[in-house]
């Protein structure tokens, strides 16, 4: 079956070339398109379209469908093109010509839009809310070893002091800033395009604020050609978002391998998560994650695998689109692994103690020692050619103890208010009212 069938017979090999992959893809999309077309056919009832007769028919064998999405029993059968295409079969064998009435109005470009939309807003939900127990690990390690001391690194040469704290929180920070790229996204995501149809509108007498209402969007996309041009942009901002979460797990993930390494000895890792060698008995590899960065160091590169898909298409629907979904909808997934794995390991690593108290991290204490000098009375510049010089003649100790009480800083690690930046960043998200929408939508009408 294809919704935009003639009559006549295409070739079949151009058939499974130009199908691709659609029939397993669109599986992850099957339920937003029943919830699109339950809010649109609503609304065709509502613009006298179709009959209450008609309608009274159309949602329970929709919300029926879409009750099959859910528990994994609705599939794409072998000679049926597309998701579009299952849902209205479904509807014309149960109800005979009424289920060809749903596609008034509509064209496959904005069903396939809305589909995209709709999945996107539930994708990014579970991801915030991974994010959010990540974030929690590394505020809860940053508060158990806010005074264990580690050496801090610039040039990979010895620089100053650091802590674990300080290191755990630096990337429960980082994931705040990876929340406002989602944020952004999901903004961009929860316009409707419904009712652009093939891109120009259409003559039917068409309610797209109710379809917007119904669906839970917080506008819509007015322009209707506009609304066709943000597929591939869609794709492209969102996945710009998850390849900045995936940059903090890749470079998260590089510290562990380095921190991990016998050289370092920072950080330990349980025998559950590690790997041996086939030749060397002694070898606990932390495969974890050396896979976590590749993983995450090949979603960074998506928002230009897109881009380049997308760049110099002109204004209109081109079936160069219909490749994004094999890009883009594994692409939740994929990082959702990743930041449930770092979880698991920042839960059960193990980190070093006493590390500071070794001589070659001595060096890492001048800058203390300078800003004693300083408060001595000593001239910053003659404080630090001294410390310099006992450096080099290998007579530099410190013996002292550390007073960083800034901001942020060693001995300040700000967590509190870091959590809160989190939660408020979390909290402006309107999950709830989206729920509450979609809620409405299969449960009456």
């Amino acid at each position: 079956m294809k919704l935009w069938d003639k009559g006549y017979t295409i070739d079949q090999a151009v058939e499974t070339f130009t199908v691709g992959r659609d029939r397993e893809l669109d599986l992850f999309l099957a339920p937003y398109d029943v919830l699109g077309t339950i809010a649109h056919t609503m609304m065709l009832q509502q613009v006298g379209l179709l009959s209450r007769e008609d309608l009274d028919a159309l949602v329970p064998a929709l919300r029926e469908i879409y009750k099959d999405c859910l528990n994994g029993s609705f599939v794409i059968e072998e000679d049926i093109e597309d998701v579009h295409s299952q849902v209205e079969l479904l509807l014309t064998r149960r109800l005979g010509d009424v289920g060809k009435k749903v596609h008034t109005g509509r064209s496959r470009n904005d069903q396939v839009l809305v589909d995209l939309k709709l999945f996107t807003r539930d994708a990014i939900e579970r991801t915030v809310g991974k994010i959010q127990t990540l974030f929690t690990a590394l505020q809860r390690r940053s508060e158990q070893t806010r005074d264990i001391l580690m050496p801090g690194y610039t040039h990979l040469q010895v620089a100053m002091p650091s802590s674990f704290g300080l290191w755990f929180g630096a990337y429960a920070e980082a994931l705040t800033d990876d929340i406002r790229q989602l944020a952004a996204a999901y903004d961009i995501a929860n316009l409707n395009p419904l009712g652009s149809a093939a891109g120009y509108g259409s003559s039917a007498p068409l309610n797209r604020t109710m379809t917007t209402q119904l669906l839970g969007f917080a506008d819509l996309n007015y322009n209707v050609v506009y609304a066709q041009m943000t597929r591939g942009k869609l794709e492209r901002v969102v996945a710009a978002a998850y390849a900045s979460v995936a940059e903090t797990l890749s470079r998260l993930a590089m510290d562990c391998c380095l921190f991990n390494s016998q050289n370092f000895g920072f950080v330990h890792l349980p025998d559950a998560l590690t790997t041996g060698s086939s030749i060397m008995p002694h070898k606990k590899n932390p495969d974890v994650f050396e896979l976590l960065r590749a993983r995450c160091n090949r979603l960074t590169a998506l928002p230009d695998q897109i881009r380049h898909m997308t760049t110099n298409l002109p204004v209109g629907y081109f079936r160069d689109l219909q490749l994004l979904k094999e890009l883009y909808l594994p692409l939740f997934a994929e990082l959702d692994e990743c930041v449930d794995m770092m979880t698991y390991a920042i839960e059960n690593m193990q980190v070093e103690h006493d590390l500071m108290d070794k001589a070659i991290y001595q060096p890492a204490f001048s800058v203390e020692r300078v800003n004693e000098l300083v408060a001595d009375g000593v001239p910053f510049r003659d404080a630090y050619r001294q410390v310099a010089d006992e450096i080099t003649k290998g007579t530099f100790r410190f013996e002292g103890t550390l007073h960083h009480t800034h901001e942020g800083s060693i001995g300040n690690l700000c967590n509190e208010a870091i959590k809160k930046r989190m939660q408020q960043l979390v909290d402006a998200f309107p999950f709830t009212s989206v729920h509450q929408a979609i809620d409405t939508l299969i449960s009456q009408h």
